[in-house]
């Protein structure tokens, strides 16, 4: 068997990660345990401080994961938020603020979600605490007390993680509001230490959801990265 050359590695990079899109509506059938496993275990080898590591990932499915989710929506209808790692709109700038809402018009748009319709866009939030109908969801805790510095390990871990399972055919959606509920998680899964920085939903999607049929742009080049020298 030949070693790829340096231009077909680029572009099953090209396909991999332009491939990878967030998946929010997903097929009940479970991803296999084995792929399971070698998707975490390539997800461990992303780079880190030091190779010092400082995530915990908790993974789950079946009864727990169903016991879980019941929890979370419990949680959030009665307003118990529980963040780790602060979070407010005001720390976005308006560049960020405009392509957030470029987003939302085009996930609503595609549930047919009005945008004055502010009770189904909050029952919609709500339903994506049963991880959008996924078998499976991980949860990634930055362990130490490095904050921001290892919390940036921990978002390099979530990429890894992420890529491997468009690697393997797997969907997925990292989800920001489950880590608003972090002492539920913890609660729930008998975790006692580290900062939950964000939950992954994963799985099979559901090619039938228009809402699966939403793509986001990237800003231009120019726009986000300088060359010197």
């Amino acid at each position: 068997m030949s070693t790829p050359t340096s231009t077909e590695l680029g572009t099953y990079a090209e396909k991999l990660i332009r491939g990878r899109h967030a998946t929010r509506a997903f097929r009940p059938e479970p991803v296999p345990e084995d792929t399971m496993r070698r998707i975490f275990s390539l997800a461990g080898t992303a780079p880190s401080n030091s190779n010092a590591q400082p995530w915990q990932v908790e993974v789950v499915s079946g009864a727990v994961r169903q016991r879980l989710a019941g929890a979370l929506r419990k949680a959030h209808a009665e307003r118990r938020t529980s963040v780790d790692f602060p979070y407010s709109e005001g720390m976005y700038a308006p560049v960020h603020k405009e392509r957030r809402a470029a987003f939302g018009a085009a996930l609503y748009g595609a549930l047919g979600i009005g945008p004055d319709d502010h009770a189904a866009r909050t029952a919609y939030d709500a339903e994506s605490l049963s991880f959008y109908g996924a078998p499976h969801a991980a949860f990634l805790f930055v362990h130490g007390d490095g904050e921001a510095r290892l919390a940036a390990d921990v978002g390099a871990y979530l990429q890894t993680l992420l890529l491997a399972m468009t690697a393997y055919g797997v969907d997925s959606c990292p989800q920001g509001l489950l880590s608003f509920h972090a002492d539920t998680v913890r609660a729930e899964l008998g975790v006692t230490g580290g900062k939950l920085l964000v939950g992954v939903s994963f799985g099979y999607a559901d090619e039938t959801a228009p809402v699966n049929r939403v793509r986001t742009e990237r800003a231009p080049l120019e726009a986000t990265t300088a060359f010197h020298g």
